[in-house]
């Protein structure tokens, strides 16, 4: 009998600068050691190193790396060379934001890279049709009122209606550049000059939820599944951002019923559209963003549940792979009777 052949054996990572991941915490860096784990041989590159040539397939300057044990000096180059990203069983595209200029065009060469059977997760597409702030305009039954416009009239009615709101850059991460402003409409003219330039950028306004004292959760959901613990982010010292980059504390729960029902509704849809890997941000019963480029939490999830949420996803991620063999296969068969 023959042993069925592994569906990972080589995986690219597009991402940020490997030296700068923070690895008692980076989601990525808990993908690449289960991987590595499992055997699978890792690679890695930035989006900077895309790139097509007519007549050729899309290659990238990749690194071939193995871990170590040594948390400062992570990983090793053993090789590093130019090749086609179909080469490799399966990509990961793990570039964390803004989803500027640059990253749309990264989207673009990871498109033409599955024309030529790459394999890239989060699909391409997908990722362009789902920023992290506007993705919640297709789900708008679980979000907060919330407004999309460079409008300063309009902003100044949206705040008279809720008197309590928070405004936001659409390319953010981390909680950088989120205004709170209350009922007084202290400073509301200067956030808005600030935020939208003098009404020349687009912006993100929501109620203000008072539900974030008690966390802003991530709901990690997998294939469509959701992870069944939350990290729910608390603010601390008086901060309206509990995101763990501005300070916030991190700490693990079960998932509420609303939380399951959120899951339930949205992850089979955003599945559906290629989305692997989601993280959807919940204030008390609400959805405020959907995350799809580097969704995080799962060290601080595992570390404090026991959950596994490194080997789900790499689970995930090899039956993804093995269906869009299956598939190729039968398209093959398909063409040849």
């Amino acid at each position: 009998m023959t042993e069925a052949v592994p569906p990972l054996r080589r995986v690219l990572v597009v991402a940020d600068p490997l030296h700068t991941f923070v690895t008692y915490k980076d989601s990525t860096y808990a993908m690449m050691r289960e991987l590595a784990r499992r055997g699978v041989a890792l690679a890695a590159c930035e989006p900077a190193h895309l790139q097509w040539r007519s007549g050729e397939p899309v290659t990238a300057l990749v690194r071939e790396v193995t871990l170590t044990d040594d948390a400062h000096d992570w990983f090793h180059v053993r090789r590093q060379g130019r090749e086609p990203l179909h080469a490799f069983d399966a990509v990961l595209m793990r570039k964390d934001p803004p989803f500027d200029a640059e990253y749309f065009y990264a989207t673009h060469l990871l498109q033409q890279a599955q024309r030529e059977g790459a394999r890239v997760f989060n699909d391409p597409a997908a990722l362009r049709d789902h920023p992290e702030k506007l993705a919640v305009m297709a789900f708008a039954e679980w979000a907060p009122p919330t407004l999309v416009t460079r409008s300063a009239e309009a902003i100044r009615a949206f705040h008279a209606e809720h008197r309590d709101i928070i405004l936001k850059p659409l390319d953010g991460m981390g909680g950088r550049g989120i205004f709170r402003v209350g009922a007084d409409g202290l400073n509301l003219g200067a956030v808005i000059e600030t935020l939208t330039q003098h009404g020349h950028t687009t912006i993100m306004v929501q109620r203000y939820l008072p539900q974030i004292a008690d966390g802003d959760k991530r709901i990690l959901v997998i294939g469509g599944e959701p992870v069944p613990y939350a990290l729910a982010r608390i603010p601390q010292g008086g901060e309206v951002r509990g995101n763990l980059a501005a300070g916030g504390r991190g700490e693990a729960r079960p998932l509420s019923e609303r939380d399951w029902a959120i899951a339930r509704a949205l992850g089979p849809v955003l599945a559906a559209r290629g989305l692997l890997l989601v993280g959807l941000d919940v204030i008390g019963e609400w959805v405020t963003e959907i995350n799809v480029t580097s969704p995080t939490c799962f060290q601080e999830i595992t570390q404090q549940t026991g959950y596994d949420v490194a080997a789900r996803f790499v689970d995930a991620l090899e039956a993804a792979v093995r269906a869009g063999a299956a598939a190729s296969a039968d398209g093959r068969t398909g063409a040849a009777t």
